[in-house]
């Protein structure tokens, strides 16, 4: 049976949050990956925009991990998740140049299970092997202003299309726009084409990427110029992903990965940006 990446993505995100004890939360989005450790031992890995747990300024935010019930129901079951230490360092390792988090977690035994092949992420000819350009259309998860598909908390599913040119190199052009509405909670969220939804328009060249499609990057902000937002988002290219979990357990590669990174185009830069974490109510 061909793997439907879209369904198989929704149950590999989760919602990120924390409560601000004034009736309102920092919300934000991840996903895990599965990613064998520097010992070869299978890992699961929790990819969020850096942002997100960057503003959780408590030691311990929620996952919302759900449950399948022997009815067919899902119920909603967050639990905690320690991302700072006694002393309020951080427990997750960041990307040194882009908004990119990932930290080792234990989830439980189903969650492990859906966590997505790390082979999954694109690479910098991902794009090329499947002929992807400006215009192709991407899907994205997430939960807008801290709402979930239903009760069981399942992320809202979206999508949109390719709006820049180019798409590579990635070290020349780290990030890409999708025409596509973002809004608080939307940050750290996968966007990624599956080919079950486009069987006729997306074939991979050759044996480079995965026959049932990737994941192209996550979301990390939405565009505003002069305080007007553009409905356009900002993904990070998958490259940054792979980078950041490269680095876990490796901190001194930091530096060499921040010497061959380049800077943001200046398209981007000259759009204002307003990063998904502000707080949503509850």
């Amino acid at each position: 049976m061909v793997m439907d990446l879209a369904v198989e993505l929704i149950h590999a995100t989760v919602q990120l949050e924390q409560p601000l004890g004034d009736g309102t939360r920092t919300v934000g989005t991840g996903f895990l990956i599965s990613s064998p450790g520097p010992d070869g031992k299978p890992r699961t890995v929790l990819i969020t925009a850096n942002h997100v747990f960057d503003k959780m300024q408590l030691a311990e935010a929620r996952i919302g991990y759900r449950v399948a019930n022997a009815d067919g129901s899902w119920s909603y079951a967050p639990k905690p998740l320690k991302i700072r230490d006694k002393d309020g360092a951080a427990l997750w390792t960041h990307h040194p140049t882009r908004d990119v988090a990932a930290m080792t977690i234990k989830a439980p035994p189903e969650f492990a299970k859906a966590a997505i092949p790390v082979d999954y992420l694109a690479k910098d000819d991902t794009f090329d092997a499947y002929q992807v350009n400006a215009g192709n259309e991407m899907m994205a998860l997430g939960f807008p202003r801290g709402l979930s598909a239903n009760s069981a908390g399942f992320p809202i599913l979206r999508s949109g299309r390719v709006a820049s040119y180019p798409l590579g190199p990635a070290a020349a052009f780290p990030t890409f726009l999708l025409d596509f509405s973002v809004f608080p909670g939307n940050s750290g969220g996968p966007v990624f084409i599956s080919r079950q939804q486009n069987p006729t328009t997306l074939t991979p060249v050759g044996d480079k990427a995965p026959e049932q499609g990737f994941i192209a990057g996550l979301l990390t902000q939405q565009v505003e110029l002069n305080s007007e937002r553009l409905e356009i988002g900002i993904v990070t290219h998958a490259r940054y992903i792979r980078e950041t979990i490269d680095l876990m357990g490796s901190p001194l590669a930091a530096a060499t990965v921040a010497d061959a990174d380049r800077p943001t185009p200046p398209a981007v830069q000259g759009a204002r940006t307003a990063a998904a974490e502000e707080a949503a109510r509850d």
